[in-house]
This record gives structure tokens, C-alpha cells and sequence, in this order.
């Protein structure tokens, strides 16, 4: 009897270029952290890093360790170190898996790269509560621990319409930013300094946006799966010439796969929208699930919060409000379900998985009745898998593999009765 041929991920050539970007990432991180030059800037993901990168910080993303701490697995022995100090279990877990790693000594930067001992010492931390309130609250625990001063944007939050006011608002708190950064960083704010940041971005927001819309072409490219990878230079070397020519080598290599008819998912059936966060512990399961499966998760919510399509170094500051306000976290029901119904129709969506994030209300989008009104507005078929981002006690394999293999198998056979 003939084996069986195992289902394999289709690797991307261009992830070897990536993981040295990485490494060099952190490696620079160390060095300035042991050196004390440049100075290290802490930023939340969506944060005002254009303005950092031009007060000549390196930049750290604590989020970007905290999804490290979730797909190692570190944070399900992380985050009780973090409640034994009185962090709630129901607060965010990328927080209290960080905060707990550090409280052990711990990082997975340590198994990854020879010579890191620890997570880079910030000079100054900065947020924006665009994401939530808990990023606030993270990055004032560091800064407390450490002695070092904590700034931030307080976003406006349910927002429909992005309007005058709101970017007025958000860009005055950025320019307010700039006497603690100059005083810190021991350099002078240079507006050609921030517009060529702004710049760097926009284009590498372009780029990354072109990547993600090659999964509109059927069979798609690539899946969700790999944008939680392939999206590390656009978190955290945005406003670099180093994530543009990433993205540079990238889209080529997609485009032909295009032009070869060579799909992510071989054999491709359905198609499907991950909305929510990432379950980071159980990537490249539920990946294999998919592919299986023979659905592929096209698009997702959480790998377009990197497209800023506003950004315009001749107006930077207001152009920085602008996109982080438009940031779909921090939009009404609403204007999100208008932006889904886009999303849908853009990339030929059969189906959705919400995935209600036990420790991040703010990115969880199923528990206020949105997937029965895309039912009711567009025929939208839902799902809704409970999980986490990075506490895998809240997630159930066994359940979640249930529920996808019976929706795949209701949206086929939906597929061959309207065929």
C-alpha cells in the first residue's frame, strides 16, 4: 500500500534574509543597551516610532517579545510569575507573560541568539493606548522598576469618522513628546529627520500592503500563517530602509509564485478570514490544520494593523495621528464591519474564524453581536474559537479542531450546492 503523502508548509525563501534581519535587530538592541549609545526607546507596536527613529533611539517593541514569549511557549511558565505579584489572569497576557519573564530571568532572545542575556534596558518608554490601556500600564511597570520616564498618547477609542479633531488632538500629543525625547536622547528635534522617517514608512507600509493583497489572487500565495512571520520587519524596522528592502525581495518572490500557479495551500477549496489575534502557541498547528483541510486563510484583521496608507512625510506629525487613528483596534462596530465587508468581498472570503481572545477584549470583535449581523447583512458563515494570544490554558485543541474541521465541511458543502 502506498504511504501516504505528508502535508508540508510551503517555506518562503525569503524568511533566511528575515531571520538575519532579526538577529541583527536584537543584536543592535544588546549592544546599545550594554554600550548606553545610542539610546533605547521602548515603543508599543503601533506607537510613534517614525519619531523615535528621528530623535536617533533604537527602537524595542515589547509586544513583538511578548507574541517571541507565545510562540516558544515560554509564557505558559511565565505568566504565574506575573500573578503571584498580583497581575490578574484576565488582564493581557503578552503583559503578564513579559512581566513574569522577566521577574524568572528569562527571554527566548537567550535561546535564539548567542550573547543575549536579557531584554535591552530602555532609556524611555513610550505608548499609545491605541492598542488598549494595558499597553500603558506594561510600560509603566518597566519604568518603575527601572527609574526611567514613561510617555504616551491616550487615543480616542470607538471612533466612526476620523475627523480634524481627532487628528488635532493625537498630533499635538506626538509634538508634546518631543522635550522628554530631546532630553533623553541628548539630540535636537529635526523635522527633515522625522519627514524622511515618515517616508521610510509609508513605503514600507506600501510594500507590505502589496504583499498581503497577493492572497487576493486564487489560489493565494501565501496564508495568515505566514504574514504572522513575514510581518516582523514592518512591526518593528518600520521607518528603516531595512524593512523596504525586505519587503523588496519578498513581494518578487510571491508574484512568481503567482505566475507559477503555485499555491500555499495545495488544492486550494476555500478560503477564509482569521479575525482577532494570533493563538501564538499553536501557529504551525492550526496552519497544518488549514492545510489539510485544503482552506486557507487568506487575509486577517491583525496583519493589515501595519498598513498606514496615511502616513505623508510632508505633513508628519498629522499624518501620524491620522494613521494610528485609523487603526481598525480603535474603530466603532460599525466602521470595522464596513471595513470587513471589504475584506470579504476583496479577497473571496467563504467563511470567518473570530477568535475571542480571553485576555485581549479589545482585539476580540464576536462578543457584541457582530458575527450575526455580517450573517444577517452579508451571508457571512462565522465561527468562534475561544483561545488567547498567549495563555494556552484558555485554548482547547481538541475543541477548536472540531469546530474548524465541522465549518470547512459546512462551507463545502454549501460551495456544492450553489455549484
Amino acid at each position: 500500500m502506498a504511504e501516504a503523502k505528508k502535508t508540508e508548509i510551503k517555506k518562503i525563501a525569503a524568511a533566511k534574509t528575515m531571520r538575519k534581519l532579526m538577529a541583527d535587530h536584537f543584536y543592535e538592541l544588546d549592544r546599545a543597551a550594554k554600550d548606553g549609545h545610542p539610546k533605547v526607546a521602548w515603543c508599543t507596536s503601533v506607537g510613534p516610532a517614525e519619531l523615535l527613529r528621528a530623535m536617533g533611539f533604537v527602537v524595542y517593541f515589547p509586544e513583538n517579545h511578548g507574541a517571541m514569549l507565545g510562540a516558544t511557549r515560554m509564557a505558559n511558565e511565565t505568566i504565574p510569575a506575573a500573578n503571584a505579584i498580583g497581575y490578574s489572569p484576565e488582564i493581557c497576557s503578552y503583559l503578564t507573560s513579559d512581566v513574569g519573564a522577566f521577574l524568572q530571568g528569562r527571554t527566548p532572545l537567550t535561546d535564539a541568539y548567542e550573547g543575549i542575556e536579557s531584554i535591552p534596558k530602555p532609556d524611555v518608554l513610550v505608548y499609545n493606548t491605541n492598542q488598549c490601556r494595558d499597553v500603558q500600564d506594561w510600560m509603566a511597570w518597566f519604568g518603575n522598576h527601572w527609574s526611567k520616564p514613561v510617555i504616551g498618547i491616550e487615543c480616542y477609542r470607538n471612533v466612526g469618522d476620523v475627523t480634524e479633531v481627532h487628528v488635532d488632538g493625537i498630533a499635538g500629543q506626538i509634538e508634546a513628546l518631543v522635550p522628554t525625547l530631546e532630553k533623553v536622547s541628548g539630540e535636537k528635534f529635526d523635522i527633515d529627520r522625522l519627514r524622511d522617517a515618515v517616508r521610510l514608512s509609508r513605503q514600507c507600509s506600501d510594500l507590505w500592503k502589496k504583499v498581503l493583497e497577493t492572497a487576493a489572487t486564487k489560489p493565494a500565495p501565501l496564508t495568515f500563517f505566514d504574514s504572522t512571520i513575514h510581518m516582523a520587519p514592518a512591526v518593528v524596522m518600520r521607518g528603516t530602509q531595512l524593512a523596504i528592502d525586505y519587503y523588496n525581495e519578498l513581494l518578487p518572490e510571491l508574484k512568481q509564485r503567482i505566475t507559477d500557479g503555485v499555491a500555499a495551500v495545495e488544492g486550494e477549496q476555500l478560503r477564509l478570514f482569521w479575525e482577532g489575534m494570533p493563538i501564538w502557541g499553536r501557529l504551525r498547528d492550526l496552519a497544518t490544520l488549514f492545510l489539510e483541510l485544503k482552506a486557507c486563510v487568506v487575509a486577517s484583521t491583525y496583519a493589515n494593523s501595519w498598513i498606514f496608507t496615511t502616513l505623508d512625510p510632508g505633513d508628519p506629525f498629522r499624518s501620524m495621528a491620522r494613521a494610528y487613528t485609523e487603526l481598525f483596534i480603535v474603530r466603532s462596530d460599525p466602521a470595522k464591519e464596513t471595513y470587513l465587508q471589504e475584506m470579504i468581498e476583496k479577497f473571496s472570503v467563504d467563511g470567518i474564524i473570530f477568535h475571542d481572545s480571553k485576555t485581549c477584549p479589545n482585539n476580540t470583535n464576536c462578543r457584541h453581536g457582530m458575527p450575526q449581523r455580517l450573517q444577517e447583512r452579508l451571508g457571512a458563515a462565522s465561527i468562534t474559537i475561544a483561545g488567547d494570544l498567549n495563555d494556552l490554558r484558555c485554548y482547547s485543541d481538541e475543541q477548536a479542531k472540531t469546530q474548524i474541521e465541522a465549518f470547512v465541511e459546512q462551507l463545502t458543502g454549501r460551495a456544492k450546492q450553489h455549484a
